[in-house]
């Protein structure tokens, strides 16, 4: 009986980690790019892609989304490994408690991109940011430099959104009939 019950157990987390390949991918993919940037690329140079609007321009960033620093390099790469490590083990468990196809894939495309951007703060101290597009002059001039591991997190976060639209009813339904058997064992 505690052999079917593992049999069990490990079939339902295969399900739920079978959209891992995407994380490796999202990891390769930013790995090699950033390594093609910072050889054929000079540090705070850039070449034109589209015109003014897309440019590749070789940063490096110490800080965390839209370059946000805490004070010191040092201190800025220990507390965001150490978030990002906390950030990934809480993406495992939301992988493991996902409901849905859509927010299996979403939280592995953020799930490799914590970890491309991870492995650039451990092994070197910054992130390599390359993309750098122009925006419209509402808010800022230009949009902060990103990477393939950024684009990947703003994906999944917008398929996220998607998801909770798409089953919004679901939600709702569970939420009542959590609601109801949490008051009936109360009773």
């Amino acid at each position: 009986m505690e052999l079917f019950w593992m049999q069990e157990k490990q079939t339902v987390a295969a399900k739920q980690f079978k959209y891992l390949w995407l994380a490796a991918v999202v990891i390769l993919l930013d790995q090699f790019v950033k390594i093609i940037i910072k050889t054929a690329l000079p540090l705070y140079q850039s070449k034109v892609v589209l015109g003014d609007f897309i440019l590749l321009t070789h940063v490096r960033n110490t800080g965390a989304a839209f370059s946000i620093s805490l004070g010191s390099q040092a201190f800025n790469r220990f507390f965001f490994i150490g978030m990002t490590i906390i950030a990934i083990i809480f993406v495992v468990y939301l992988i493991y408690r996902s409901t849905t196809k859509l927010q299996l894939i979403s939280l592995s495309l953020i799930l490799g991109g914590a970890i491309g951007n991870l492995i650039d703060r451990i092994l070197f101290g910054y992130v390599t940011d390359f993309v750098d597009m122009d925006f419209p002059d509402i808010i800022m001039q230009r949009w902060p430099v990103f990477n393939v591991a950024d684009s990947s997190i703003v994906i999944a976060m917008c398929l996220l959104i998607l998801d909770m639209i798409i089953n919004r009813d679901t939600i709702k339904n569970k939420s009542s009939i959590d609601d109801k058997i949490n008051s009936e064992e109360q009773n």
